[in-house]
């Protein structure tokens, strides 16, 4: 009798490692076929790429990921927290990839695998429309200026303003909105951020903001981080696939111009980022 137990639960918890060992064997892409879902992580104050419209989550990122999500053969749950939670929130599994997107940077790509670049992404300044005491990048020496923390647009700000005559006071906020937001009310003179953005910023609201032109940042460009690994390699492979067949057949273009007004001349990959 015991030994009939013994042997039956042997085979019990045979049969329960070998489903469990079965689950682990699964590589991330296998994994989100069999759930036919994309889990992607991002935030919603990053404007024309995520932001919140009328209570809905819309931008350039929702319009892509629903197409690449429609290659792969899944659907798209988006995970939405502040940006600084983002790439931390990746890491730690809470998600497949990251909807940021996030400039493609030398430092970043040692840690993180990117897609294909979805836009340019050279810094530039928003300032208030009609401010005549900021006419180029460099007129911000000795005033103060912001810009969202935790991101490569930030740091851009910061190393250009150490090169002035009169540093600039760098605040950093919590999202780019909130930035936008003391720049209106007067508190800051300009805010910094990648260029999509704030010509986006400035096009809905011309009588409030301006852009200042030239650029003051390296050329640069937004791709999708996800994890570098053996397990998600297939993942991001799929997904690369994906989105170069959407540029291919023009896709990406029509998905561009409807969120920026024009096509951006992206590489198909970035292997050596000049930031």
């Amino acid at each position: 009798m015991q030994k009939r137990f013994f042997l039956k639960a042997l085979v019990g918890a045979a049969f329960l490692f070998g489903a469990t060992a079965g689950a682990y064997a699964q590589d991330a892409l296998a994994r989100v076929k069999e759930a036919g879902v994309l889990k992607v992580g991002t935030e919603t104050a990053f404007a024309p790429f995520d932001f919140i419209d009328a209570g809905t989550h819309a931008g350039l990122n929702v319009d892509l990921y629903d197409e690449i999500a429609k290659e792969l053969g899944v659907k798209v749950e988006w995970v939405l927290l502040p940006w600084e939670g983002v790439l931390p929130g990746l890491e730690a599994g809470k998600f497949d990839i990251v909807g940021g997107p996030a400039t493609i940077t030398k430092q970043r790509m040692e840690r993180y695998r990117f897609t294909p670049p979805v836009a340019e992404a050279t810094v530039a300044l928003l300032k208030r429309a009609g401010d005549e005491t900021v006419k180029k990048p460099e007129d911000v020496a000795g005033k103060v200026v912001g810009g969202g923390k935790a991101s490569a647009q930030l740091e851009q700000l910061k190393a250009f303003v150490d090169t002035l005559p009169g540093k600039a006071d760098v605040r950093e906020y919590p999202g780019n909105n909130e930035a936008y937001a003391d720049l209106a009310a007067g508190r800051i003179v300009a805010v910094g951020n990648s260029l999509p953005n704030i010509a986006f910023v400035a096009k809905q609201r011309p009588d409030t903001f301006e852009v200042v032109q030239p650029p003051f940042g390296t050329k640069a460009y937004f791709g999708y981080p996800g994890l570098k690994d053996d397990d998600h390699k297939s993942l991001m492979d799929a997904i690369e696939a994906a989105m170069l067949k959407i540029k291919g057949d023009g896709r990406l273009g029509t998905i561009q111009e409807k969120w920026f007004g024009a096509k951006f001349e992206t590489p198909d990959l970035v292997n050596d980022p000049a930031l």
